[in-house]
């Protein structure tokens, strides 16, 4: 029995192959398990939720009540797949294939401005591709933006020679991110230019870049806003919406029917909620794009606070792990990727969740794992996949 790991510890092979899994040094052991099981817990719940919005909406359910949880399952078993993709590839050799991504991500971005490029709800920001399926291409240069503005701020201090990057190479790594970003808004597509824009900000504080970089941006962003509302480039539909936000009882019955029917539907859910596919706002399809962008109302409304509140704590979960992640990165490029997914997930959470409390306004920006949409739920599936790659590769004794 001596020296037989297996008659010692009085277990067969099978035992002997579980230790080996979930050994110190496994990937299993390797894995943020709470980050991943978040984000399935919020991807399930979303189905819940997109069902209850759509099963009853036959206008676009193609009269079958299942089509849009079936396809949400499928986007998120999609998504998953990539994720364990890139886990499997890698952030470090992601990051040697940046110029390819970045390449190919703009031009995904250009071909919207063509004929190819469709509008919905006012955003041209889709390319359909026929048999239902369409795709944003402004979800992935989210992060192509994380990834090549890491790429360019970490290089010279991951290669020891400096200490935080310098004024040249924060100059290159905004000129990468600005040309997706003014493409996206010449669509314009407002709501993915504004979370662009705290990613940039995000990932320049984890570099260490110089704080006059991150509060310029910010007064340069406050006088383009102003320059963009004076010069009218805004379409209508953004205009209005707006106007509803500063007057929520401004056209009741037009541009401020979304945020007025969204706060009746959260309002009406009390503590516990209606019950689980028993809304009276949702089943009355009162809410419009209900499944999207104002899938949190569902929750409100049958799930009430409690229900609302597990979906912030969740959300919060993924955010506490992605920091945690960020921190314990033993590179500059790790800590960056996994600060500008922290921003994106963050900003763009509040930013949904806002706009149905009627605190933010309507941006058409959906909630992160729980809306429905293939391409947000792909993206933000690789964002986490880059997370568990950043925390697989670490040294152990990090």
């Amino acid at each position: 029995m001596t020296g037989n790991s297996f008659s010692v510890s009085g277990y067969g092979p099978e035992r002997a192959g579980w230790t080996r899994v979930f050994a110190r040094d496994s990937l299993a052991r390797r894995l943020d398990w709470p980050i991943l099981l978040a984000g399935l817990a919020l991807s399930f719940l979303g189905s819940l939720l997109v069902y209850s919005a759509t099963r009853n909406r036959t206008q676009i359910n193609q009269g079958d009540p299942y089509y849009f949880l079936l396809r949400h399952l499928m986007n998120t078993g999609i998504g998953f797949a990539l994720m364990i993709g890139t886990v499997w590839l890698g952030h470090r050799t992601l990051r040697t294939a940046v110029p390819l991504l970045y390449g190919a991500s703009v031009f995904g971005i250009l071909l919207v401005l063509t004929p190819l490029g469709s509008t919905v709800n006012g955003a041209h920001s889709w390319i359909v591709l026929g048999g239902g399926f369409s795709i944003q291409p402004s979800e992935f240069v989210k992060i192509t933006i994380i990834l090549g503005m890491a790429m360019l701020l970490a290089a010279r201090v991951d290669a020891g020679d400096r200490q935080y990057p310098d004024h040249r190479t924060v100059l290159q790594a905004l000129g990468l991110a600005s040309i997706p970003m003014l493409i996206v808004l010449l669509m314009p597509d407002l709501g993915s230019v504004m979370v662009m824009v705290i990613i940039v900000l995000g990932v320049l504080l984890a570099s260490g870049a110089s704080n006059r970089w991150v509060f310029g941006l910010i007064g340069a962003g406050t006088l383009g806003a102003v320059a963009v509302w004076q010069l009218h480039i805004l379409d209508e539909y953004q205009i209005n919406r707006f106007a509803a936000f500063a007057n929520p009882e401004l056209d009741p019955a037009g541009v401020g029917y979304n945020t007025n029917q969204a706060r009746i539907a959260i309002g009406s859910g009390g503590l516990t909620g209606a019950g689980l596919f028993h809304g009276s706002q949702t089943t009355g399809q009162f809410v419009p794009e209900q499944q999207t962008d104002f899938v949190f109302t569902v929750a409100g409304e049958e799930l009430g606070f409690v229900g609302a509140g597990l979906i912030i704590a969740l959300l919060g979960v993924v955010l506490w792990r992605a920091c945690r992640i960020a921190r314990e990165s033993t590179e500059l490029y790790g800590t960056v990727v996994a600060a500008g997914i922290v921003a994106w997930f963050a900003f763009q959470a509040f930013e949904n969740i806002g706009m149905t409390l009627g605190i933010m306004p309507v941006t058409g920006l959906p909630l992160p794992f729980v809306s429905y949409g293939g391409t947000s739920m792909f993206a933000v599936w690789v964002a986490i996949g880059l997370l568990q790659s950043i925390r697989v590769q670490r040294p152990m004794s990090a």
